[in-house]
């Protein structure tokens, strides 16, 4: 019965995770193919853009921001609007904070509870307030099998 109960929550989830991908596509935010956003997470596209690349894994308490609401109190002529780029095969980690105009490269991976306030180059491990390059990951970049 556990089991049954276990499964059946599993697809709900999936179901709900699927129609999320399509409300956020149809409000602009551009998603690649088998990326994966939590329900925890925030996608908040009021203004700017948002582009997401494939196989990426965005998770629970993330925020992602394309705007910043404070910034015409330090400058009159900024509105705000910005941009966030990821690229594919990236790991965003729980808790992050990716604020506007920030890129963040193809197989990237950020680690948990990090505040990403800059670029961050492709195949690196990154993490911190503010956010820090700890590492390069090895060439050539694997993506490795799922296993359910």
């Amino acid at each position: 019965m556990r089991s049954i109960v276990r499964q059946s929550i599993h697809h709900i989830g999936n179901f709900l995770r699927c129609i999320r991908l399509k409300f956020l596509r149809a409000s602009g935010v551009e998603i690649g193919k088998n990326t994966m956003i939590s329900l925890g997470a925030k996608i908040d596209l009021r203004r700017g853009a948002i582009s997401i690349g494939d196989n990426c894994l965005i998770t629970h308490g993330c925020y992602v921001l394309s705007h910043d609401g404070a910034a015409h109190v330090l400058d009159e002529a900024d509105d705000g609007t910005g941009y966030v780029k990821v690229g594919s095969n990236v790991f965003i980690g729980v808790n992050s904070v990716v604020m506007r105009n920030v890129t963040i490269g193809d197989h990237a991976v950020i680690g948990a509870g990090s505040v990403v306030n800059r670029d961050i180059p492709p195949g690196v491990v990154a993490a911190g307030n503010p956010i820090r390059i700890l590492s390069e990951l090895p060439k050539p970049y694997s993506i490795l099998p799922k296993k359910h």
